[in-house]
């Protein structure tokens, strides 16, 4: 690959990592409480971090970098979806979730059952 092309696709890659961080970044500032939030934030860093990852192996066409950003996004994949679900749930029990506006509350039933069952 001659060099002006992989620096037009490096321009892409980067420009799009960089619109992904600028999308839940806004997203984290304009939505109303922390589940919208949480949803702004994790799915545009996914792909922002796919966009970077797949740079660096682009430009630095090694084994060793390749299996590494191969891991790394495996790894956030993985990670960011369970931390996002965690914060969730804390977020939904501290309140800071507008309940009117789920569809379907299917938490609100188990947190009272749990509850119920610790009482007896």
């Amino acid at each position: 690959m001659t060099g002006e092309v992989r620096d037009w696709i490096t321009m892409v890659l980067v420009l799009v990592a960089a619109v992904m961080c600028l999308a839940a970044g806004i997203g984290l500032l304009r939505m109303p409480d922390v589940l919208t939030r949480l949803h702004a934030a994790t799915k545009p860093q996914i792909l922002g971090l796919i966009a970077m990852m797949a740079d660096i192996a682009l430009n630095t066409p090694a084994v060793v970098t390749i299996t590494m950003a191969i891991a790394i996004i495996f790894f956030q994949g993985l990670t960011a979806p369970i931390s996002a679900h965690m914060v969730g749930r804390a977020g939904y029990r501290a309140g800071s979730v507008h309940r009117e506006s789920l569809l379907r509350d299917d938490l609100a039933r188990r947190i009272e059952q749990a509850e119920r069952t610790q009482k007896h």
